[in-house]
């Protein structure tokens, strides 16, 4: 689509397509909220599973255009790429807190827990299904992907049953002098009829698609510009840019004080990622895990290692910070750098 096209157009084509899924993710979010309200889908799976799609449209579309032009590269890079980085987006909501506290002292619940080790169990499943055999298809359909789809229901079963009630003496899982409001009071109370937030989320899914299309697309060129492979422009830009919407829905959370809903909401998309390679094996017609290159491997291995950093700070709830954030926070920061120094050395190997 951007073949021929210099560096600085590319750049700026794939700038205002990121602009447009900032936008848009505002948009979705608050259309999300309503209809989840006026439908009454409340805490139910199905609203959980509204709320997994809505917040990543942007990686479905990167998915399914990669998917369909057989660029796999791209889709898994910013499959297993995204989960990494958007793991990093709680440092940026840990800092947006301030000196106030760090963000895992004031939203640890034994739910967050429970959200987390679902994402490590997709992860660990993506591992094993990327060490069998590439004819492994069933009537087009991966086992390992289907697996993970599956386990990836029951997860999200279970963390809603829980939220309605654990067996220990606070039965929401709550750690003590954490968050005082609920979780999800900072969702939207737009005066918005079902009508028109349905529109809305329509126009908003319309552009995030549209324009998670053009990002799919015009990567591929500015990589080949930059002279970086699909895997390390789609674990790092290209991921950062689909993003946004977690940014910007996970900030006004924060400032509300619902620190457990913006937490959740990056542990929710990141267990629901790897979901999309079933989508990605279905329209391609092949088995897409085996696919994985040394370098998508020890991406799933970052998004473990910076998963589990969090998780442990959601235990301990760390009160010193280090530059306006948990130390907890500052790990991720630092094995995140680390980890893509160590991406680029393992894919020019």
């Amino acid at each position: 689509m951007f073949s021929g096209l210099g560096l600085a157009p590319l750049v700026l084509i794939f700038a205002l397509a990121a602009g447009a899924i900032w936008v848009a993710g505002i948009h979705l979010s608050t259309s999300t909220d309503v209809l989840d309200t006026r439908l009454g889908l409340g805490e139910a799976l199905g609203g959980a599973i509204l709320l997994a799609i809505a917040t990543n449209l942007p990686e479905i579309a990167i998915v399914v255009a990669a998917a369909l032009s057989h660029s796999l590269g791209i889709a898994i890079g910013n499959i297993l790429g995204g989960i990494a980085i958007q793991t990093v987006v709680l440092v940026i909501l840990d800092i947006s807190i301030g000196r106030e506290a760090a963000l895992t002292t004031r939203a640890a619940s034994l739910v967050l827990g429970l959200e987390g080790l679902l994402v490590i169990l997709v992860l660990a499943i993506s591992v094993m299904g990327a060490q069998l055999p590439g004819d492994a298809l069933f009537a087009r359909i991966e086992p390992a992907a289907l697996l993970i789809a599956a386990f990836w229901v029951v997860g999200v079963w279970l963390v809603n049953r829980a939220r309605r009630g654990l067996p220990w003496h606070d039965t929401t899982g709550t750690a003590p002098g954490g968050q005082e409001k609920p979780r999800g009071h900072s969702k939207a109370k737009a005066k918005m009829s079902l009508a028109r937030a349905g529109t809305v989320f329509g126009v908003g899914a319309a552009v995030t698609l549209a324009a998670g299309v053009v990002l799919e697309q015009s990567s591929e060129q500015i990589a080949e510009h930059l002279g970086m492979t699909g895997v390390v422009f789609g674990a790092t830009i290209l991921a950062a840019a689909t993003s946004l919407p977690e940014i910007s829905t996970g900030i006004a959370a924060v400032r509300l004080g619902d620190y457990q809903l913006a937490v959740s909401d990056i542990f929710g998309g990141n267990a629901f990622l790897p979901v999309l390679f079933l989508v990605a094996g279905l329209l391609s017609g092949s088995a897409v895990l085996p696919q994985a290159q040394a370098t998508d491997i020890y991406l799933t291995a970052l998004g473990i290692v910076l998963t589990v950093v969090y998780l442990w700070g959601l235990v301990t709830r760390p009160h010193r910070q280090v530059w306006r954030m948990g130390i907890d926070s500052t790990a991720v920061l630092v094995l995140y750098a680390a980890g893509i120094a160590g991406l680029i050395a393992v894919s020019n190997s």
